[in-house]
């Protein structure tokens, strides 16, 4: 059964996502392959100019890293990424996760967001995707894949009928388009994970990977 009394309103919520896009900019796509890449990924991401970090549950080691970084970096915002249901819900609330962010959407897991006091940032692809989110108050949204979804034309676009959301397109952002992206008013971050080439991770490339960080911010000053 759905709660129907939020112990953080909706509108709270969605002030939280906004206050954390509006800081983060760039809100890096981080896939955890390893355990002991956890802190000093972050720390170079961190270095680099970006302290709010999305970490995905898409490997065994994605729970870990929230609970990790909670504990020893409580400074850095650190949220879930690629929950798909209301069980991964669930586990990433009870990792610490500060905020969740999802790949689509079910009403299921939307319902189940609703009485959370930790926003969800929902992925959408479509006007119909929007249109279920809100209907239960959801009034931000992530734009995934986005440059499969049509990209900066679709968020246009999208920006008629729903004058009151904003977008966190995600898929296929690139330093080659952020800026076309930011550019937009109902745009208010970006999604990406250039900063994170597997290689440089895997070979401990941690300069390199502030380098690029720092970088792409950059681009949007």
């Amino acid at each position: 059964m759905t709660n129907t009394s939020p112990t953080v309103s909706m509108a709270d919520k969605v002030a939280l996502i906004d206050s954390l896009c509006a800081k983060a900019r760039i809100l890096p796509v981080i896939t955890i392959a390893r355990e002991q890449d956890v802190l000093p990924l972050a720390d170079a991401l961190a270095a680099g100019g970006l302290t709010a970090l999305e970490v995905t549950l898409r490997s065994q080691f994605g729970l870990k890293a929230i609970q990790i970084l909670r504990e020893k970096r409580p400074e850095l915002v650190t949220g879930a990424g690629t929950v798909l249901d209301r069980s991964m819900l669930a586990a990433a609330e009870a990792a610490g996760s500060q905020f969740i962010v999802t790949p689509g959407i079910t009403r299921d897991l939307l319902e189940a967001s609703v009485g959370s006091p930790v926003p969800l940032l929902p992925g959408i692809s479509n006007a119909s995707g929007i249109m279920e989110g809100y209907s239960l108050g959801y009034r931000r949204f992530k734009l995934f894949p986005a440059e499969v979804s049509g990209g900066v034309a679709a968020i246009k676009a999208l920006g008629g009928p729903f004058g009151e959301v904003k977008f966190c397109p995600t898929g296929g952002v690139s330093p080659a388009n952020i800026k076309s992206y930011m550019a937009l008013k109902n745009v208010m971050c970006v999604g990406g994970s250039w900063m994170l080439d597997p290689e440089w991770i895997k070979n401990g490339d941690w300069a390199r990977i502030q380098e690029c960080t720092a970088e792409a911010l950059a681009l949007l000053d």
